[in-house]
């Protein structure tokens, strides 16, 4: 069996596991997710070369404790408002550590204490807040998501197709050598048309912004193509310092989980912090 061909049955395969996830139900999108989490955690150990074992299992709890107290359990609104507020600033403070590292060009070492920072704010809480993005507002709404993966989708195929056929300046080259500027902009103008279109054909006016949601959207697509990106570089740098081209083989033709997930998950607390300054000024 040829490499394209490979490419192209795995991806289609990742597509519709993920697409029927969504839509099936909401227990099925929490599950999938949480199976892509240890799978993420694993691979991203083997990055960092840290003992699997505690990360994947103090993971997977947090991951399982958030959920349920989010969802399943009798709450109180301002108690998971207190919540979310306390995991975003820790995710978003880590985020930014992790820009740092990103254009710290001097030091390719990472400490034990960062480690297990990233292994906490880089990977498991951005699950976390992908989940939460999927209720918008207040009910499970799959469409969210779905919007979210094909801005991400959008963003990466463009700024592939405008980079290969036009692209001439290196966006970082030391990390990436085949991103180029001309394909980032290719790739955050076709994300702000998709969120247009997103917004028209798939959101459905019953949502509470739902007079606003095209000037929603295209925000959404405008986070998606920068901070997207930076998410991708990111791992791209932690794959560099391993001496690794993925992060695993789960997806043959296309590395692992983590290389598939590296722009959501470091999106999603951004367009989750979009969300709650959207709520509160409205």
């Amino acid at each position: 069996m040829g490499e394209t061909l490979k490419r192209a049955i795995s991806g289609a395969v990742y597509v519709l596991l993920l697409l029927a996830s969504i839509l099936y139900s909401t227990d099925s999108f929490l599950i999938l997710f949480g199976v892509f989490l240890i799978v993420s955690l694993f691979e991203f150990c083997n990055l960092i070369q840290v003992n699997k074992i505690i990360p994947i299992i103090s993971g997977t709890s947090l991951y399982v404790l958030v959920i349920l107290a989010s969802n399943y359990f009798s709450f109180k609104p301002e108690n998971i408002q207190t919540l979310d507020t306390i995991l975003l600033a820790v995710t978003l403070f880590i985020s930014i550590k992790c820009i740092f590292f990103l254009f710290d060009n001097k030091n390719q070492k990472i400490s034990n204490l960062s480690k297990y920072l990233y292994l906490l704010g880089y990977i498991t809480l951005p699950f976390i807040f992908i989940t939460k993005i999927s209720f918008g507002i207040k009910d499970y709404n799959p469409k969210i998501i779905i919007g979210l993966f094909i801005l991400i989708w959008t963003n990466d195929t463009f700024a592939y197709i405008v980079g290969k056929s036009i692209g001439k300046h290196k966006l970082l080259e030391k990390i990436s050598p085949k991103k180029t500027i001309e394909g980032f902009f290719g790739g955050l103008i076709f994300s702000i048309f998709a969120g247009y279109l997103i917004s028209i054909f798939l959101i459905k006016p019953s949502t509470q912004f739902s007079n606003k949601s095209i000037l929603i959207w295209t925000i959404i697509a405008a986070i998606v193509g920068i901070i997207g990106t930076i998410g991708d570089l990111i791992e791209s740098k932690f794959k560099r310092i391993a001496g690794v081209k993925d992060s695993g083989k789960i997806m043959p033709g296309h590395g692992g989980v983590l290389d598939r997930l590296d722009s959501v998950i470091f999106v999603a607390p951004f367009v989750f912090l979009f969300y709650k300054i959207l709520y509160y000024v409205s």
